[in-house]
Order: C-alpha cells, then structure tokens, then sequence
C-alpha cells in the first residue's frame, strides 16, 4: 500500500489541509467503502428498535420476549463475527467483508415476511450472523489500511456511519408509519434492509486487500507457517484477549441497553406520538454523530485510552440523568444530545485500539473475538432490561445496567497499554 506524501507538496501544505485529503487511493477507497458498510450496518439493526412498539401491540409479545428478539441477534452476531475474523485472517479482509454484508441484508429483508414471534426470532438470528462478521472484518480492514498518524480518526469516522443509518432508519419509521397501516409499516421497515447489498459492487471494484496483510500471509507460507485462533489465548496473548473482551462488553452492554428500549421508553413511558419519539430520536441520533466526529479526533489527539474512559465516565452520568431523574419532556430533549454523543461517541477509538493491540497474524481472529465475546455478553442487557422492567420502572432498568456496563469499561480501560502512534508492521 502507497502511504507516502505526494514529493511535491511541502510539509506546511500538509499539516494544514484535512486529513482526509492527505489519504492516498487505496485509503480512501476503504474509508468509502467501511463507511456505507456501517451506515448501512446501522440501518438493519436500528429497525428493529423501531418496530418493537408495533409487534408488542399486533403480535401481543411481552417486553421481555422483545428483548429476547434483540438479544438472539447480538449473541448470534458474536458467533458471526468470531467466524468471520477466521475468515478473514484465512481468505482475505475484502473478500469475507463482501459475504458479511450479503448475508445481513437478505435475513433484514426476509425478516418482513415473518407472521410469528419464532420466524422472526430465527430470521433474526441468522441476520446477527453478517451483521457481527461485518464489523470485524471492516474494522481490520480499515486498521490495516490507513497509517498510523491518521488511523484515530479514520476508524472513528467509519463509526459515524452508524448514526447516519440509526438516522436513516429514524426517518423511515416517520414516513411509512406516517403513510401505511401499521401491520403494513413494520414489515416495510425490514423490506428497506436489503439496500446494503448494494454495496457490494463498490467493495469488489474499489477496495483492494491491505499490503500488511497480504505481506503477513505470503511470509507465512514461505515459512510454511499458519496462525491458530488459540493463538489468542495462549500466555503472551491471554491478558489482552480478556481486557479488550471485558473492554468490548462494557461498550457494548450499555449501548444495547439504552438503544434497544429507547423508542419504547420515549411511547410507553414518557407517551409521546410518533412523530414526537422520532423527533427526540433525531436530537439523540445527532449528538450520536457528533460524538462518533469528536471521538475520532481524540483518538489521536488525546490518545486511546483517556478518550475511551472520558466518553465511558460522562455516558454513565448521562444515562443515569436521562432515564432515572424525574425530569421534564423538554429537560430531556435538551439532554438527548449529550446521551447519543457519549453513548455513540465511546466507539470511536475501539476499532482502532484493538487492531494495535493484535498482532498481524492475528489481528482477524482477536479482534473479532474480543469485540464480538463483548457484543455476546451485551447482548443479554436488552433481555435483563426487559424482564427487569417488569419489577421496576424501564427508565429505571436501563439506568441500572447502563450505568453497570461504563464501569467495567473504565476497569478495562485501565488495564490496558496506550498504543496511540503505533506503527503496524506484517508477520509481527
């Protein structure tokens, strides 16, 4: 891969244009590529948040059966993306990150056809399959690719593409809501979802595979070498492994926990219309991306770590305020902003961090492990938050385990090494 500067540009012209125009084809091409993968990642997924009001109404399902149908996707999401990050390590980042993405949009499109709680629950699932490997192979990808000084913000601007698609589906949920019956809406909703395929045809022509990894691969079979994914659980490896899972379980598990029973909270408790809980969405939806921005840029300024424990330490604050104070409908469209800037924004730095805490050889395998061991766990929050709100308030079970889930971010956080700089090299 071409990383160096253009000779004839001077050193000033280059610090003090934006970075991404300092990116070179192949970079470039990538950042295009993982960033429609996420938007369109986040679109799939968020749908589903947006029915659950509707399927508890039409199909009589309880809270805690609705937390069960976002649960069976994240923790089959963990499976999906373990397996993809052994695919990639195996056939290539481009290639596999083409299957992921396939995958999700077909089971997200079929999911509109389901007439029970069991078909839904099974097309779910196998969506979880493409929608975890989607991430672990894009995020590798995307690490292996752009350069050290730039890689912060890179992969964190790829994150923003989710909310640009939790927007995206927000938006949707207002129109066809607003324009069919909803036994019609819903099922319209995940009909939308096979637009990610589409992107296939860009990855295939565009995106070429890193030259780490490429170089990675041919050392290996010159040597006759080749990685095992125990790799990552052997003594040099071990300690890592479990802190980015413990790491990844803590993001995640307080994401999930909020995102998931956000619309319901804003109809069910707060009795807002429609078009009211898509219009407060919209304000937590744009602090999300702001934060995912703000996020990428202290990824390389502040570094991995103080990034990561200031976004975790301010989302617990947030989400305590949020979901738990006595506060009024106006106190809380004010505080949507800061709940998606933080809660989004705790993302941006972890792409990045894990592909500099793996080694070449097995950056696939362990970064799909880790992230995806958390997606896993995490996705049991959205499950406990649904039966816990039959005990207590749901604004107050969704304060109990976001706030829960931050903490042992922060405890993960602080066990961990800075790698802020760190240059990635092949067979390390």
């Amino acid at each position: 891969m071409g990383t160096s500067i253009n000779t004839t540009t001077k050193p000033e012209q280059v610090r003090k244009r934006a970075w991404f125009l300092d990116l070179n084809r192949a970079e470039k091409s990538t950042l295009v590529a993982t960033f429609g993968g996420w938007g369109l990642d986040g679109l799939d997924v968020m749908v589903y948040s947006f029915v659950i009001p509707s399927l508890i109404a039409l199909w009589h399902i309880s809270a805690g059966q609705a937390g069960l149908l976002g649960t069976a996707t994240l923790l089959i999401s963990a499976l999906g993306g373990w397996l993809a990050g052994l695919l990639a390590d195996k056939y290539g980042r481009t290639r596999v990150l083409q299957w992921t993405v396939v995958w999700f949009s077909v089971f997200t499109f079929l999911s509109g056809f389901t007439t029970s709680f069991w078909q839904l629950l099974a097309t779910r699932g196998l969506q979880g399959l493409g929608f975890g490997g989607e991430w672990a192979v894009g995020a590798v990808l995307m690490g292996e690719t752009i350069r050290a000084e730039h890689r912060g913000k890179a992969v964190g601007t790829v994150q923003s593409g989710w909310a640009i698609g939790w927007g995206l589906a927000a938006i949707c949920y207002m129109v066809l809501f607003a324009l069919l019956p909803q036994a019609m809406a819903w099922r319209a909703m995940f009909w939308i979802g096979i637009l990610p395929a589409l992107l296939v045809f860009y990855i295939r022509r565009h995106v070429p595979e890193p030259d780490i990894f490429a170089k990675t691969k041919k050392r290996m079979e010159a040597k006759g070498e080749s990685s095992h994914f125990l790799e990552i659980f052997s003594p040099t490896m071990l300690r890592t492994t479990l802190l980015t899972s413990l790491l990844a379980t803590g993001t995640q598990g307080g994401y999930y926990a909020i995102t998931t029973f956000l619309p319901t909270f804003l109809k069910t408790v707060r009795k807002l219309s429609v078009m009211n809980t898509g219009g407060y969405l919209v304000v937590t939806i744009v602090g999300a991306w702001t934060g995912y921005i703000v996020g990428a840029y202290l990824a390389d300024y502040l570094g991995r770590r103080r990034s990561l424990i200031l976004y975790a330490a301010c989302s617990a604050i947030t989400v305590a305020c949020y979901t738990f104070l006595p506060i009024s409908n106006a106190t809380m469209l004010v505080l949507g902003f800061p709940l998606g800037f933080f809660v989004s924004g705790s993302f941006s730095p972890i792409g990045a961090y894990f592909t500099e805490l793996f080694p070449s050889r097995l950056r696939g395998s362990g970064q799909g492990f880790a992230y995806n061991f958390g997606r896993g766990v995490g996705a049991l929050f959205p499950t406990l938050v649904g039966y816990l709100a039959v005990r207590i308030t749901l604004g107050k079970a969704i304060a109990v385990f976001g706030v829960a889930a931050y903490v042992v971010m922060i405890i993960a956080v602080l066990c961990l090494p800075e790698t802020k700089g760190k240059e990635l090299k092949a067979y390390e």
